[in-house]
């Protein structure tokens, strides 16, 4: 963290050209967390984007209490909570949910391909169910499973109580386990 912290002492000092270290090392899981949030690829790409630019605009601020991108994901995940609630009902879409890895191997002619096939399917799967629980939820597991967050980390880019965000996970666990049953059930009644 100090080698972080002194990156953005040089930035703050007026090299605005370290900021691209920052955002190096932030922009894949930021995107990552913006696609599970928004459900699109391209709202998530310009969220990430805003998101960079306010928190270089407010990096005079950074107190360094946390890494860096524990402040920076509290600015991603209100950008992006902001979009959210600026949507009319029922428009959250599911675009680009599975790995462009992943479409290439199934049109390989591998003996693996079935494999990546049902593999896909559990992701795709896995993912639109996430997108249907509450955005609380889907915050906490993404934070938590994707970008690999500690408890404390995860309270204080949600603003939450450390016990909220051990709470919200556990029911969020149950929450998407039963919805993958009960639509993993429904299949293998229609079939």
């Amino acid at each position: 963290m100090d080698a972080e912290h002194e990156t953005i002492r040089r930035i703050v000092g007026g090299d605005s050209r370290q900021y691209g270290v920052l955002v190096d090392r932030y922009k894949d899981r930021a995107f990552a967390l913006a696609s599970r949030l928004l459900g699109s690829r391209e709202e998530a790409e310009e969220a990430v984007q805003d998101a960079f630019v306010k928190a270089f605009h407010r990096l005079a601020d950074f107190r360094g209490d946390s890494r860096f991108g524990t402040w920076y994901y509290r600015i991603l995940y209100n950008i992006c909570m902001t979009r959210v609630s600026r949507r009319p009902a029922g428009s959250l879409s599911l675009d680009d949910m599975t790995s462009t890895e992943g479409e290439l191997a199934v049109e390989s002619n591998e003996p693996d391909s079935l494999e990546v096939i049902s593999s896909n399917e559990r992701r795709e799967i896995l993912g639109e169910e996430l997108q249907k629980l509450p955005q609380k939820f889907q915050a906490v597991l993404t934070l938590f499973y994707i970008q690999e967050q500690r408890y404390e980390e995860i309270a204080a880019i949600l603003e939450i109580p450390l016990n909220t965000v051990k709470s919200h996970l556990f029911r969020a666990r149950g929450l998407l386990r039963k919805r993958i049953q009960d639509r993993y059930n429904e299949g293998m009644r229609a079939a």
